[in-house]
């Protein structure tokens, strides 16, 4: 009898630990729930802080369009374990990521409701003494919508292996994303680089697209259909790269450059861009021909782009500098930064297709600045280009900002009549300094930063530019939007929403060319495939035509 109660006693022991020991794991079980699952309510008690919330994406005091999809955004807290925010009417949760995920169509109803108002934004953190609010931000919602696809590429952040990159378009009314072609990841051999994609007018019936290496060519798209050209000749420096289309005939103006790059052992930057020859094209898609457009011994010419109504090509120009070396582009790699890029522009007869004489738009060489990427805006008021110290692909610079022109009508000096376009060191501004520039001229700083801003783009309305940043890290390229307002102002800039607010701070590639549109690319990824890989180029005629700038005298070298 002893044994058996002993051995009870022993056994009841045992369940009494165990029973104690799962009523904690439950415990612990439950808690851990409760705090890892998503609130759907205001707390009803809670203590006000004084210090704001750390959020990724910073939405705060950005104007957004009406038509964007969530600004889904994350909140940095350790110390919490849950949130709740309270968005404008909407309220949603989020466990110990900090992560929000807005309801769609709760979020299109608040941005139809708050045209031209403000939305605020009250941020709730659950912590080890209870519930906290932060100071509230806001967003504003404009009037003007912006257009609802925009087309960019994602690259490696390399400058050498560009395999593995693609084209794709995104709905930036919801997060989906559309891809249009996509490099050989597999096969090495056959890999190509894809880049400078632009369309027709904000419409995607017609864009082109341009292939280097294997498979090289330019892809012309009209609709469902598509073919490959190649622009080859002893006139021309090389086939076509940076461009634009006519916005209503079938024409793009490209430029024709000889690229090279070289890498600093020794300086803030890590890389450097630059052109040894540079011409302008005129390629008329419809006849699959070319011509020489400006052919200018002594100047450097690249970003052609039109007009809204056609009748001007503006581009970017720089004086070739003469060098006491024989070796043109050994002295050209160690004096990188005297290359300064100014803007002109260049009627255009839409008949006969015929370019009056150059305008000076933007002479930033007399302040040893430079000037890259011009973009009219819609309604043909402003200029928008970036503006660094030197050299045209400002993409390496850190110093690059966005800046605008205001085009209303004014006297502007032509190349013909100029004594110098360059500048002396001690010329040199701020690149804050918009009057050194001269009259009209101005940097859109809410819209700027301390790193790169560089290639940009209108929105149709001309209320929105997007444009290609190295805020965030230093390193990788990202998407942002700005608002462009009636006064022609730039307004604080945000980036592209995802569904994840920490899509961009894993993603390791870079957005490069930004490109807006109305309509979504007909033209499927398996088409897209097949006349890139599977047909051959047709060579476009070349047409020697004569032109008053094409000046064959002088010496690059």
């Amino acid at each position: 009898m002893r044994s058996n109660y002993t051995f009870l006693k022993c056994q009841a022991s045992k369940l009494e630990r165990y029973i104690i020991h799962y009523t904690f794991a439950i415990a612990a079980m439950m808690a851990l729930l409760a705090c890892s699952s998503r609130p759907s309510a205001i707390p009803a008690t809670f203590t006000e802080l004084t210090d704001s919330a750390v959020v990724y994406p910073d939405y705060r005091d950005v104007t957004i369009p009406p038509n964007i999809a969530p600004l889904n955004f994350m909140v940095m807290d350790s110390a919490a374990c849950e949130f709740v925010a309270e968005v404008g009417c909407i309220v949603c949760g989020a466990n110990e990521d900090g992560k929000f995920d807005i309801d769609t169509t709760a979020w299109r109803q608040l941005l139809a409701d708050s045209k031209g108002k403000e939305v605020r934004v009250n941020v709730y953190a659950h912590r080890v003494n209870g519930w906290v609010r932060q100071p509230a931000f806001s967003f504003q919602v404009a009037a003007e919508e912006i257009d609802p696809y925009v087309t960019y590429r994602l690259i490696e952040p390399g400058y050498e292996v560009y395999f593995q990159l693609g084209i794709y378009q995104r709905n930036l009314t919801n997060f989906d994303v559309t891809t249009l072609y996509e490099n050989e990841r597999t096969d090495h051999t056959r890999s190509h680089c894809i880049n400078c994609h632009q369309f027709q007018n904000y419409d995607t019936q017609r864009m082109y697209l341009h292939v280097r290496e294997n498979n090289k060519g330019t892809v012309i798209t009209h609709g469902t259909e598509a073919h490959k050209m190649l622009i080859r000749h002893d006139s021309i420096v090389a086939s076509g790269a940076y461009g634009g289309w006519h916005p209503t005939l079938p024409i793009i103006a490209f430029s024709s450059n000889k690229t090279a790059q070289v890498f600093h052992y020794h300086y803030n930057e890590k890389i450097e861009v630059y052109d040894a020859e540079s011409d302008i094209i005129l390629y008329d898609a419809d006849r699959n021909e070319v011509r020489n457009i400006i052919r200018t011994p002594d100047y450097f010419e690249t970003f052609p782009y039109w007009s809204a109504d056609g009748t001007r090509l503006y581009y970017c120009s720089a004086r070739v500098p003469k060098f006491e070396s024989t070796n043109f582009e050994a002295s050209l790699v160690l004096r990188f930064d005297s290359l300064h890029y100014d803007i002109y522009s260049m009627p255009f007869d839409t008949v006969t297709y015929t370019f009056g004489e150059p305008r000076l738009e933007v002479n930033a060489s007399a302040q040893g600045l430079s000037a890259s990427v011009p973009r009219p805006s819609p309604d043909g008021r402003y200029l928008l280009f970036a503006l660094a110290r030197y050299g045209q692909f400002h993409l390496y610079h850190k110093d690059s900002d966005l800046w605008v022109k205001d085009l209303r009508p004014t006297p502007a000096p032509s190349r013909k009549g100029e004594e110098s376009s360059g500048s002396s060191e001690g010329d040199r501004t701020p690149l804050s300094n918009g009057s050194s520039l001269g009259e009209g001229l101005y940097p859109l700083t809410a819209t700027n930063s301390p790193e790169v801003e560089s290639y940009s783009c209108w929105s149709s309305n001309g209320r929105w530019v997007v444009f290609s940043t190295r805020r965030d890290d230093g390193d990788f390229t990202r998407t942002y939007i700005a608002y462009f307002d009636a006064q022609g102002q730039g307004h604080r800039a945000f980036i592209l929403p995802q569904r994840d607010p920490e899509y961009n701070l894993l993603l390791l590639k870079s957005y490069n060319v930004p490109e807006l549109t109305r309509t979504a690319i007909p033209i499927t990824q398996e088409q897209m495939n097949h006349v890139i890989r599977h047909t051959e180029s047709e060579l476009a005629t070349y047409i020697d035509e004569a032109s008053p700038q094409n000046a064959e005298s002088g010496d690059k070298k």
